[in-house]
């Protein structure tokens, strides 16, 4: 298939959707497989999709979904370094990646809440719409989701602000 909007779309976003992919995977080649298998779905449907960011998004989330259920807790990544970080690692890096490793921890629906929400900065109505559940559930995990992030990042309860965004 060799339709422009498609490309167009594709070159507009993907960096969008990589960085989303990222955050739900925690791996850069999970990542990047996660991107291509929704762009490959999205693909052949093409013409009948209305709103192509939610979809391909909703594709990414069903398809991480899936692969969860597969492998479950079986294969697990980690880019922690026994040593810690160097001494010229910035705090914002560690910061980063201190939040991407305890986001690993989480359960699926609440990882995928938490992302969707914060990092995509979508309303808690789209969020439902991309999982297939309801506000209040998207509103619970996130509850829950920021609760917990507090719990294991910080001892006094504080998630760094490029998580919340000035929500609560």
């Amino acid at each position: 298939m060799d339709d422009p909007d498609f490309r167009e779309f594709v070159e507009a976003r993907y960096g969008d959707l990589l960085r989303t992919a990222y955050l739900l995977t925690g791996g850069r080649d999970a990542a990047q497989d996660l991107v291509h298998e929704a762009l490959l779905k999205t693909m052949r449907h093409w013409r009948r999709v209305d709103e192509p960011l939610a979809y391909v998004r909703r594709a990414m989330v069903n398809e991480r979904t899936s692969v969860w259920r597969r492998i479950g807790l079986r294969e697990r990544l980690t880019a922690a370094v026994p040593d810690g970080p160097g001494p010229d690692t910035t705090d914002g890096v560690a910061v980063r990646d201190e939040l991407l490793a305890a986001l690993d921890r989480l359960p699926v629906r609440m990882r995928t809440v938490l992302v969707l929400r914060y990092w995509e900065d979508l309303p808690e109505a789209e969020v439902a719409a991309v999982m297939g559940c309801s506000v209040g559930t998207v509103k619970s995990q996130a509850a829950r989701g920021l609760t917990r992030l507090r719990e294991v990042l910080a001892p006094g309860g504080h998630v760094p602000g490029e998580l919340t965004r000035g929500r609560a």
